[in-house]
């Protein structure tokens, strides 16, 4: 009895472990506009929706849910053995307020076509600065505020300006003093620092690694170069009202490989 209860224990033993090496832990936020933190076993491709997901030398992967993402998605990995995992994610929908912003510079709302060049090239710099992949997670430290003050726009909400529906803003706006100091909320690598650019003003992007950025916007002055690394809670700018805006404040905002997600959830979570 003894040995059939020593195999008995071992071969459980074996099925608990294959199990868990063939596992994958997921943590988050399930809800549009929310970031999931996702951790391998052992070496696999995943795929979200059937879309590659990279995957860093550590196991760690990042996926978001864009601002309408739909009720379900599909996460699917595939082991170097060529067995498959499966999951289904039920992403829980929003409903977005409406925000109405007059006032503001007309040029602002409606460029101009003599400002049609500057906002391409504008515009594809950000693009590209955003898609400056490393592949390190630097978010593992977490995320703070990057300034303390009145939350006066959240993600998601639809914009209406001078009267005038625009895009949702894809940010969270923190208003405070001209002159305020700013911080990064999380360790990464600066991909972009801009001191006017026609719609954001003061512009820096860091890189917290695997495709996750932050973007803070309406800067009044900027205390790093592209290239720096840049630790949690480390001065980078001040406050400011560039770019488009109706006063000091700053415009936090977070992307996940091309796609809009909220700051606001990582803050609270």
């Amino acid at each position: 009895m003894m040995i059939n209860s020593k195999y008995f224990y071992l071969f459980f033993l074996f099925i608990f472990l294959l199990e868990k090496a063939n596992s994958f832990d997921l943590k988050g936020n399930y809800i549009q506009g929310g970031l999931v933190f996702g951790k391998l076993e052992k070496k696999a491709k995943v795929f979200l929706d059937d879309k590659k997901i990279p995957v860093d030398e550590f196991g760690n992967f990042l996926f978001g849910f864009n601002r309408k993402h739909k009720p379900q998605s599909i996460i699917k990995v595939l082991y170097e053995s060529g067995e498959t995992t499966k999951k289904v994610i039920n992403v829980n929908t929003r409903k977005y307020k409406i925000q109405r912003i007059n006032n503001l510079d007309k040029k602002k709302v409606t460029p101009p076509k003599s400002y049609y060049d500057r906002i391409k090239v504008e515009t594809a710099l950000i693009k590209k600065s955003k898609k400056t992949f490393y592949n390190y997670p630097y978010y593992k430290v977490g995320f703070i505020m990057p300034v303390e003050g009145i939350i006066t726009g959240v993600y998601g909400s639809q914009r209406i300006l001078n009267g005038i529906a625009k895009r949702p803003h894809y940010g969270i706006d923190i208003a405070n003093k001209e002159g305020t100091e700013i911080v990064s909320p999380s360790d990464g690598v600066i991909v972009l620092a801009e001191k006017d650019l026609f719609f954001s003003g003061g512009t820096i992007i860091i890189s917290h690694g695997l495709g996750l950025t932050s973007s803070l916007l309406h800067l009044s002055e900027i205390f790093v170069a592209v290239g720096d690394k840049v630790e949690i809670g480390e001065k980078i700018g001040r406050v400011g009202s560039t770019g488009r805006s109706t006063g000091p404040h700053l415009d936090w905002r977070m992307d996940i490989r091309g796609i809009r997600i909220d700051p606001q959830l990582l803050i609270n979570q």
